[in-house]
């Protein structure tokens, strides 16, 4: 676990900028609490934090130069083959002065170049200085389990783990008000756009080589394009539940090497339960931590992680918090974050994670799973309306009643009554207006009436429709595969692994991924849609493959996301943020962003009988005026 940051100047106006390296360097000091250390030559400075995992005490440490002086590494992340690789480079030649997947990563770039991307099975983003021709690489991990942003001028191009690192080298703080209407429509901003109209988020499976004045970004995995190159599986569901399961054990396996305290996270969900499953088997009393809401009974799961952990016998730990607990870590968490990111759950990860951290260093955790194997409602949805049935046309001709009718996240009944609405209003939608209404709390033309503007700052509507287009480019009617892969795209990446990375790293505590080994993620997409998704069951095979082994209570419960009572609080406890403060008609006016009529209208919505969505969507207001205040405006009074 570590953080990483960079300059590379292609002048000496640039190159003034390494006399704030070492400050950009710290700004990542929660990522790597143990030491942090920096290197420079001519046009290029580095700077990298570390947390160590394992014992790198034999010349492990970072920047990492070659014994030839002539490449040097900043590396964030795990190689979790790298004992593998490391065998076959000592056999053609290569000795090793640490015990480090650093120094094997360094040693298999020298040999083979970017080519040496594919031969990895981890998470990570690195950079490779070579001083020879003084050209620098930098790769970001398949699935973007690790971030990296970076901005370009014609001084500079920096890079870092986390803006907060940038923040001090200093750029433009111009927001992209493109991305401020998705993050409306969202509450989150897709990669790889940012906030900011100068920053860029290095996308998934992409490289960037900086040689010179010339700067390019290129992509090296496509998840498509392999889905595509890969023969469908053709073994019965029975053969396939048992290579499932080989593949997450092998899989959870590599995750669990580490020299510090290690544990899971345990929801009570499928997923997570096969995560401790598969543990379980590899060391005795695994250490397992879930956290309850003792205020609020609708949104505690901790009985089902109570049946795992005791049937598994672990060392369970359970948080249980009150309303007061949650809302303590409410501005540590909105401090920590440096772009609007308003998926509400992220406070429910960073308590978890805060309290995990004082007892592990690395926590094993099942996400992933949702988005490849068909695990959530919408999932269901889209099969529901792919495969017609007259329960469609029942439900849809009954619009009217679930448009009249109270709806709220917030108990049971309100809660399938705005399901039901929805599934009313996609059924003759086509795919990709289908899948954005499903991925979106708030509509285009909701998100942009929000907006008020002066003119030279208005959203070009073609450019925003260009990006929504490069979202939805892979959906159509033909294969259901289309929208996981479209999951993985925009929600996986930009939305779920963002919150655990965002609010592990927050506490300095290191999140792994089982499901999202590539191995099991491309086995996931050669299967039949059948295997992953019928009329009755959603994320079918991981049920089934560990049915024999979890408890049966596990099967009888409805799917929660991981949530926070956000109305309740809105209405008592947050009130006077929304009305007196952040929200507050003299602070919208003044500002200049935001409609003052239509803000009110949410804030009129929000506190009647009928609220449905709309505490979600003045969350994500909520989370964009506290960034705003910090970054660009004044400060929060607390």
């Amino acid at each position: 676990m570590c953080g990483i940051t960079g300059v590379y100047a292609f002048n000496e106006i640039g190159r003034f900028f390494h006399i704030n390296l070492w400050n950009a360097t710290e700004a990542l000091s929660l990522r790597g609490p143990d030491r942090g250390n920096t290197f420079t030559h001519n046009y290029v400075g580095l700077g990298h934090r570390r947390l160590s995992i394992i014992d790198t005490s034999s010349g492990g440490n970072q920047p990492m130069t070659d014994d030839e002086e002539r490449y040097t590494i900043v590396f964030n992340g795990e190689i979790f083959n790298f004992l593998e690789l490391r065998k076959e480079l000592e056999q053609h030649g290569v000795s090793f002065q640490s015990t480090s997947d650093t120094e094997v990563l360094l040693q298999l770039y020298k040999r083979e170049g970017e080519r040496c991307l594919n031969r990895l099975n981890g998470f990570f983003v690195f950079a490779i200085y070579d001083k020879q021709d003084e050209s620098l690489f930098i790769a970001r991990d398949r699935f973007g389990v690790k971030p990296l942003v970076y901005t370009v001028d014609e001084d500079r191009l920096l890079f870092a783990s986390e803006m907060k690192a940038l923040f001090v080298f200093g750029f433009p703080k111009e927001v992209d008000y493109a991305s401020l209407q998705q993050y409306l429509q969202l509450n989150y901003i897709p990669a790889p756009n940012t906030i900011f109209k100068d920053v860029k988020k290095l996308m998934p499976g992409h490289f960037i080589k900086i040689k010179g004045r010339e700067v390019s970004v290129k992509q090296w995995y496509n998840l498509p394009e392999q889905v595509k190159s890969r023969k469908t599986y053709t073994g019965s569901y029975e053969q396939a539940q048992k290579d499932l399961a080989s593949l997450l054990d092998a899989s959870v396996q590599r995750r669990m090497i580490a020299d510090v305290p290690l544990g899971a996270f345990l929801s009570g969900g499928i997923d997570s339960s096969v995560i401790v499953a598969l543990a379980s088997r590899h060391t005795q009393h695994l250490n397992t931590f879930s956290i309850g809401y003792r205020d609020e009974p609708f949104f505690d799961e901790t009985k089902y992680a109570n049946l795992v952990a005791k049937k598994f016998n672990t060392n369970h730990t359970v948080f249980s918090l009150s309303n007061d607990d949650l809302l303590d870590g409410l501005y540590d968490m909105l401090d920590y974050t440096d772009e609007p990111f308003a998926d509400s759950s992220a406070l429910a990860v960073y308590i978890l994670s805060k309290r995990t951290r004082k007892k592990v260093t690395v926590a094993l955790s099942g996400d992933g799973a949702d988005e490849i194997f068909a695990g959530y409602n919408k999932h269901a949805a889209e099969f529901r309306v792919r495969e017609g049935g007259w329960q469609n046309s029942v439900i849809a001709g009954l619009k009217g009643l679930w448009d009249a009718l109270p709806k709220s996240r917030s108990s049971a009944l309100g809660n399938k009554v705005r399901q039901l609405q929805k599934f009313a209003e996609i059924t003759a939608m086509s795919p990709g207006d289908r899948y954005w209404r499903m991925a979106t709390f708030t509509g285009e033309a909701q998100a942009s009436a929000l907006l008020n503007l002066p003119e030279s700052e208005k959203v070009e509507q073609e450019l925003l429709a260009r990006r929504k287009a490069s979202l939805q480019h892979l959906l159509t009617d033909k294969d259901f595969n289309d929208f996981l892969l479209t999951d993985v795209d925009l929600v996986l990446t930009n939305d779920m692994l963002t919150k655990v990375d965002m609010m592990s790293m927050a506490n300095s505590l290191e999140v792994r991924n089982p499901f999202l080994d590539y191995t099991v993620v491309e086995f996931a997409f050669s299967l039949p849609t059948s295997y992953k998704i019928d009329s009755g069951m959603k994320k079918k095979i991981v049920q089934d493959a560990f049915r024999n082994e979890l408890p049966p209570e596990l099967y009888k419960r409805p799917k929660h996301g991981f949530e926070v009572p956000l109305l309740k609080w809105m209405r008592n406890e947050l009130k006077s943020l929304i009305t007196n403060d952040l929200l507050n008609d003299d602070f919208i006016a003044e500002q200049g962003i935001f409609s003052v009529t239509e803000i009110r209208k949410l804030k009129e919505k929000l506190f009647s009988s009928n609220p449905e969505d709309v505490h979600a969507r003045i969350w994500g207001l909520i989370v964009f005026q506290y960034w705003w205040k910090k970054n660009i405006g004044v400060s929060v009074a607390k």
